[in-house]
C-alpha cells in the first residue's frame, strides 16, 4: 500500500535530484544535454565525476558572503523565533486571560497574509522613503537609520512569517502539560526562567525541536522574502541561484547551490531525526 506514493515521489523527486547532482559533478550529456546545449562557463568531464563545479563555485566571493549571510540570516531568525513563540504560547499557557488569548490569535494572524504582501507591507514601513523614516523626518531627525533592502530587515521578515507556525507547535505541546507540574517547581523555589528551562522545556522538547528545524530549513530555502527585501549582495543562497541561473545562464553553478542548500537542510534536519526517534523510542518503553 506504501508502495505507490513512494514511487510516485522516487519518480518526480527522487530522480530530477540525481539529475541535478549528476550534472554538477560533469555529466553532461543524456537528461542533461538540452540545459548543456545553452549554458555558459560549465565544466564538463568524460570521466566518471569531477568537483571543478564547485570549486569554480566556492572560489567565487560572491557564494562564500551569501552562504554566510544564510546562516546567518537562518540562526538569528530561529533564535529570535522560539524566544517569540515560547514568550507568547508560555504566557497564554499560564494566565489563560484575554491578553494571553489575544496575544497568541494575533500570532497567527501572519499565517493569513500572503508572503508578497507581507514583505512589500515591511519593506514600504522600514524603507528609505517608508513610515519609519518620514516619522523621524518629521521629528528632526533626518540622519534616523532605517532597515531598507538589509539583512537585517530579512531576518524581521523571516520572523514575521515563523512566528505562527513556532506558536501553534510550542502552545500545542503546552496544552499537554499540567500546570501543576510548573506550579510545583516554583514551589520549590526556582524562577519562572529556570522552571521553563528545567521543567517545560525539556518536557515540550520534541514540539521545541521542529519549529528549530522546520523555521531552520524554511529560512535557509526561503525566496520571496530575501529577494524582495534584502540587498543585491550578500543575500541568502536562494536569490543567489535564482540569479545565477536567470541573469547569467549558469544552469550548472546554480544547481551547485542548490546542493550546498540541501545539505545545509540536511544539518538542520538531524536533530529533528534524533528528536522524533527519541520520543518513539521512549513511547515503545512506556507500552511495554
Amino acid at each position: 500500500m506504501v508502495a505507490p506514493p513512494v514511487a510516485i515521489i522516487g519518480f518526480f523527486v527522487g530522480v530530477p535530484i540525481v539529475i541535478s547532482v549528476i550534472y554538477t559533478l560533469g555529466h553532461v550529456g543524456g537528461p542533461n544535454s538540452a540545459v548543456a546545449a545553452v549554458a555558459q562557463h560549465q565544466v564538463a568531464t568524460h570521466g566518471l565525476l569531477t568537483w571543478a563545479a564547485y570549486q569554480q563555485v566556492f572560489a567565487q566571493h560572491n557564494f562564500r558572503a551569501s552562504l554566510v549571510a544564510s546562516v546567518w540570516v537562518t540562526v538569528v531568525s530561529v533564535v529570535i523565533v522560539l524566544i517569540l513563540s515560547w514568550a507568547i504560547a508560555l504566557y497564554a499557557w499560564q494566565t489563560n486571560s484575554r491578553l494571553g488569548r489575544a496575544l497568541s490569535a494575533l500570532a497567527i494572524v501572519p499565517m493569513f497574509i500572503p508572503v508578497v504582501i507581507a514583505s512589500y507591507s515591511i519593506l514600504q514601513f522600514w524603507s528609505y522613503g517608508g513610515f519609519v523614516k518620514t516619522i523621524a523626518y518629521a521629528l528632526g531627525m533626518p540622519n534616523f537609520p532605517t532597515l531598507g533592502f538589509s539583512l537585517q530587515l530579512v531576518v524581521l521578515g523571516e520572523v514575521w512569517v515563523s512566528v505562527p507556525f513556532g506558536v501553534l507547535m510550542i502552545a500545542s505541546g503546552l496544552g499537554g502539560i499540567s500546570p501543576s507540574v510548573f506550579e510545583a517547581a516554583r514551589d520549590a523555589g526556582a524562577g519562572v526562567v529556570r522552571a521553563t528551562l528545567s521543567v517545560l522545556v525539556p518536557m515540550n522538547l520534541l514540539p521545541t525541536v521542529i519549529v528549530t528545524c522546520f523555521t531552520g530549513i524554511s529560512i535557509l530555502g526561503s525566496f520571496t522574502v530575501p529577494y524582495l527585501v534584502g540587498p543585491t549582495a550578500p543575500n541568502l543562497l536562494g536569490p543567489e541561484a535564482t540569479e545565477t541561473f536567470s541573469s547569467f545562464n549558469e544552469p550548472q553553478q546554480a544547481e551547485v547551490m542548490a546542493i550546498v542548500l540541501f545539505g545545509l537542510s540536511v544539518i538542520v534536519a538531524v536533530p529533528y531525526i534524533w528528536a522524533t526517534y527519541r520520543s518513539n523510542r521512549n513511547a515503545g518503553v512506556q507500552a511495554t
